[in-house]
């Protein structure tokens, strides 16, 4: 996986990915798409042995994204993997309660987000090239 261009950046997830036991697809026939499914050993960092990411097709003369479900991943105190939290002293007065800024932070496990997709008329993703990628890949 660390060849991949996107995962290559993305070392603070080694941790985490250590914990990957197997990588499954399947197709699904209602709706019609196909199904990704992550298996994990119990690990420190998030609660679901099992993360998944649904894609649902439209395939009438060409493939068309429809919507894509990922698994909302349940993590441990402080274990985000897709965040950054930093804390910073506030200005001004001693007693004055520190700031804590959270930020995303690109990771693997964005992947199982939904994807920031424009809709047509329709309220199908328009999504033809990604998904195409996806399954030729």
């Amino acid at each position: 996986m660390k060849s991949h261009e996107v995962l290559a950046k993305t070392e603070h997830d080694e941790g985490a990915l250590k914990y990957l036991k197997n990588i499954k697809s399947r197709i699904i026939d209602n709706p019609k798409g196909f199904k990704l499914e992550f298996f994990f050993d119990t690990n420190p960092y998030f609660k679901k042995s099992v993360l998944t990411k649904a894609y649902h097709i439209i395939n009438d003369d060409e493939i068309i994204l429809y919507c894509a479900i990922g698994t909302e991943i349940e993590w441990f105190l402080g274990k985000n993997l897709t965040q950054k939290i930093s804390k910073k002293n506030a200005e001004g007065s001693e007693n004055a309660q520190p700031i804590t800024n959270i930020e995303d932070y690109g990771s693997f496990f964005d992947f199982f987000n939904l994807p920031d997709v424009p809709k047509d008329d329709y309220g199908i993703m328009n999504y033809k090239e990604d998904t195409e990628a996806l399954l030729m890949s």
